[in-house]
């Protein structure tokens, strides 16, 4: 299995930007997906998750109202539409699979990561 993110970049406070990530060979159709963000000597922080087919997503608070995640299981690929960027999302985004049809707040239940994309928001 193979994770691939894309997506990030520099934007402006208040912008927006899409990340994308693709599953190698279907192999997460079953399986739910979660987006994670790492800033600069902190912690791995969980943003979204979403199951399986798409039915139930949840947020951290922080992103609520302004992430969106979605999938597209057809094309084998998770998507994070971001508005209203602040400095404060500047990190190194994550996608991974969930060992389970739905996705969890904890890195641990997570078996395969990509390699992160970075979105950095100057102010």
């Amino acid at each position: 299995v193979q994770l691939q993110a894309s997506g990030g970049g520099l934007v402006q406070a208040g912008g927006s930007l899409r990340l994308s990530c693709t599953c190698s060979r279907r192999t997460c159709t079953n399986n739910g997906m979660g987006w994670f963000r790492q800033a600069p000597g902190k912690d791995r922080d969980f943003v979204a998750g979403i199951s399986w087919n798409g039915g139930s997503t949840f947020y951290a608070d922080s992103v609520k109202d302004r992430f969106t995640i979605s999938r597209d299981n057809a094309k084998s690929t998770l998507f994070l539409q971001m508005n209203g960027l602040t400095p404060e999302d500047t990190a190194v985004y994550y996608c991974a699979k969930a060992r389970a049809a739905y996705s969890s707040r904890d890195t641990r239940d997570y078996s395969y990561w990509g390699r992160g994309t970075q979105v950095t928001v100057s102010s």
